[in-house]
């Protein structure tokens, strides 16, 4: 018997380094698609605290009965450990036994853009 010549093929450089380019940019793909996933977290968790502040502010004229004059009202709340600014929109409606309340949430430190809105109606208490 004679013996067989050592056919095992290694990789070469060249392939071990394209292989370590195309690992490097999943690895980066994968790092931006994580660090975006992140960043929709925290406005996510923003506008729902927002959110809440608006329900809060609705429920709260609810419980108190409340019976607003027409017109706009400003005023802070923190919700989550974070201070939010809100304003009110009161309005008349063709039926003078509701008023209309629409709500807008900011973040303290933004005015541009609201993070939450909610619209209700408000029923005239009976005397």
């Amino acid at each position: 018997m004679t013996a067989r010549p050592n056919t095992a093929r290694a990789f070469t450089l060249v392939e071990i380094l394209v292989a370590l380019a195309v690992l490097a940019l999943a690895l980066m793909a994968a790092l931006r698609a994580s660090s975006i996933g992140v960043a929709n977290s925290s406005e996510i968790r923003d506008r729902l605290l927002a959110s809440w502040v608006a329900q809060n502010q609705l429920a709260e004229h609810r419980a108190r009965r409340d019976w607003l004059p027409v017109g706009v009202y400003h005023g802070d709340a923190v919700e989550g450990g974070m201070r939010f600014r809100w304003e009110e929109k009161v309005s008349s409606t063709p039926n003078t036994q509701f008023l209309r309340v629409e709500i807008r949430v900011f973040a303290q430190d933004k005015a541009d853009a609201a993070l939450g809105t909610m619209s209700g109606f408000l029923v005239k208490p009976e005397r």
